[in-house]
C-alpha cells in the first residue's frame, strides 16, 4: 500500500473505533501511534508519542483552560449565578413566558463566566426548571428552554471549543471571543423569538402569572446579579481593553470568582475542593483527546492524506458552497453521536486544509463551526444537553418530551446558522473592528 492509502485507512480504523465506542482519545492516540508505526518503525512512533503531545500541552495558550474551567465551577457550585434567574424573571414577569424567557437570560448570564454548555446546563437546570413547573410550565418546554440555553455557553466568551480552535487554527483567541459575541446573541435572540411565539399559539404552554411585582423588588434583585456582573465586568474590561491577555483572563476570572464567594461567604473548603476536582477531571479528558488530535495532524501529515483530500475536494470542482453544506451535514452528523470537542478535535486536522484551500475565513468558520458543535449538543440519539437536564429532573419529564420541545428550538437555529453562513459581516465587524 502507498503512504496515502495507509493515511486513509486509518481514517477508516479510527471512525470505527469510535463507533464501537472507543473512546476518543485513546481512538485517536492508538490509529495515530499505529499508523506512524507502519510508516516510519518503532522508534519514530515512540519518539512522536513522547514529544508531539509534549509539544501541544506545553502551549501557553492552552493553559487559560483548566482556569476558565475553574471559574465555571466556582460559580456553579459557590451559588453565584442564582440571582441572574429571579432578576430575569422578576423583570419579565409579564413577558409571555416570562419564565422562560428569563431562564434563557440567566443562562446566558452565566454562559458568559462559565465557556460550558454541559455548566450552563446543569446549573440554571437545577434552579430554573423548578420553577417553571412550580408556575404549572409544560414540562417540555421548561426542559427544553433549559437544554438549549445552554449551548449558548460556547458561543459567548470565555469559549473553552474556541479557545482550543484558535490553538489548532493558529487563530487570534480574542478575535474569535469577538466574533462569538454577534452570533451568540442572535442565537438568544431567535430563542426568545420562539418562546414567546409558541406561547402567544398555546397559552396553556405558560400560564400568566398572578402575582404582582413591584418596582421596588425588581431593582431590589437586580442587586442580587452583582457577583456576576463583576466578574464579567473584570474579565472583558480587562481582555478588551489590553490589561491582559485571553490566557491570563481564566486565572484573573477564577481569581474575581473566589474573591466574590468568599465575600458572599458562599465558598467553603468542600465546595472549592469539588470544583477543582470538576476542572482536573475535565481538563485531563480534553488534553487527553486533543494530544490524540495531535498526533493524528502528525500521522496525516506524513502519509499525505490529508493533502490528497483537499487536492481531491479542489480537483472535483466543488463550488464553495458545496463545500460548506458538505462540512455542515459532516458536523450535524458528528454531533448526534459524539460530544463537541471530541468531534471538532477528530475533525479539524481534515477539514481545515480544505476549509484554508477555499480561502474561508478562519475565524468566521470557527464560530459557525462552534455554532454547529453545539447544535449536536441537543440532537438526538445522543443530546448531551438534553440528558443533562433529564439527570436534574429526574421523572418530572420523560427524555422524549424534552427533545421535541427542542425541535422548535432547532428550527430556529438552522434559521440562525443560515443566517451566519450568508453574512459573514455577523460575524466578522466586531473582529475586524476591535480586533
Amino acid at each position: 500500500m502507498s503512504d496515502v492509502q495507509i493515511g486513509l485507512c486509518g481514517l477508516v480504523v479510527l471512525f470505527v473505533s469510535i463507533a464501537l465506542r472507543i473512546p476518543v482519545g485513546l481512538a485517536l492516540i492508538g490509529v495515530s501511534f499505529g499508523g506512524l508505526w507502519y510508516l516510519m518503525g518503532w522508534g519514530i512512533a515512540w519518539g512522536s508519542l513522547g514529544l508531539i503531545p509534549y509539544q501541544f500541552s506545553a502551549n501557553w495558550v492552552l493553559s487559560s483552560v483548566p482556569m476558565f474551567l475553574l471559574l465555571g465551577y466556582i460559580c456553579y457550585h459557590a451559588q453565584l449565578t442564582q440571582g441572574l434567574f429571579r432578576a430575569s424573571r422578576l423583570w419579565l414577569s409579564r413577558v409571555p413566558g416570562g419564565l422562560a424567557v428569563a431562564s434563557i437570560f440567566g443562562t446566558t448570564g452565566f454562559a458568559a463566566v462559565c465557556g460550558s454548555s454541559v455548566a450552563c446546563s446543569a446549573a440554571m437546570g437545577r434552579i430554573a426548571v423548578p420553577e417553571m413547573i412550580k408556575h404549572r410550565y409544560n414540562p417540555g418546554l421548561a426542559t427544553s428552554t433549559v437544554a438549549i440555553a445552554g449551548t449558548v455557553g460556547a458561543l459567548l466568551p470565555p469559549s473553552i471549543i474556541m479557545i482550543l480552535y484558535g490553538i489548532i487554527a493558529q487563530e487570534p483567541i480574542t478575535k474569535l471571543f469577538l466574533g462569538g459575541i454577534a452570533a451568540g446573541l442572535l442565537t438568544v435572540l431567535g430563542y426568545i423569538i420562539v418562546v414567546i411565539v409558541r406561547v402567544k399559539l398555546n397559552p396553556e404552554l405558560a400560564p400568566s402569572p398572578k402575582e404582582s411585582v413591584s418596582m421596588q423588588e425588581r431593582f431590589k434583585a437586580l442587586w442580587e446579579v452583582w457577583p456576576v456582573v463583576m466578574i464579567m465586568f473584570g474579565i472583558f474590561g480587562g481582555l478588551f481593553s489590553g490589561l491582559f491577555t485571553p490566557t491570563e483572563a481564566g486565572a484573573v476570572g477564577a481569581f474575581l470568582a473566589c474573591v466574590v464567594a468568599l465575600c458572599k461567604r458562599t465558598l467553603t473548603w468542600d465546595r472549592l475542593r469539588s470544583a477543582v476536582l470538576e476542572t482536573l477531571l475535565t481538563t485531563g479528558t480534553i488534553l487527553i483527546i486533543a494530544m490524540g488530535a495531535s498526533l493524528l495532524t502528525r500521522f496525516l501529515s506524513l502519509s499525505g492524506a490529508g493533502d490528497y483530500l483537499s487536492s481531491m475536494v479542489i480537483e472535483a470542482g466543488a463550488s464553495t458552497f458545496i463545500i460548506l453544506l458538505i462540512i455542515v451535514l459532516i458536523y450535524l452528523l458528528l454531533g448526534m453521536f459524539l460530544e463537541p470537542i471530541g468531534a471538532m478535535l477528530l475533525t479539524l486536522p481534515i477539514v481545515l486544509p480544505i476549509v484554508d484551500s477555499v480561502e474561508l475565513n478562519l475565524i468566521w468558520f470557527g464560530v459557525v463551526l462552534t455554532k454547529l458543535l453545539e447544535i449536536g449538543m441537543v440532537t438526538p440519539p445522543i443530546g448531551m444537553n438534553i440528558f443533562v437536564i433529564k439527570s436534574v429532573v429526574g421523572n418530572l419529564v420523560t427524555t422524549g418530551a424534552i427533545f421535541k420541545g427542542v425541535f422548535w428550538f432547532l428550527v430556529m437555529d438552522v434559521l440562525v446558522l443560515i443566517l451566519l453562513m450568508s453574512f459573514p459581516e455577523i460575524i466578522l465587524f466586531l473582529p475586524e473592528k476591535l480586533g
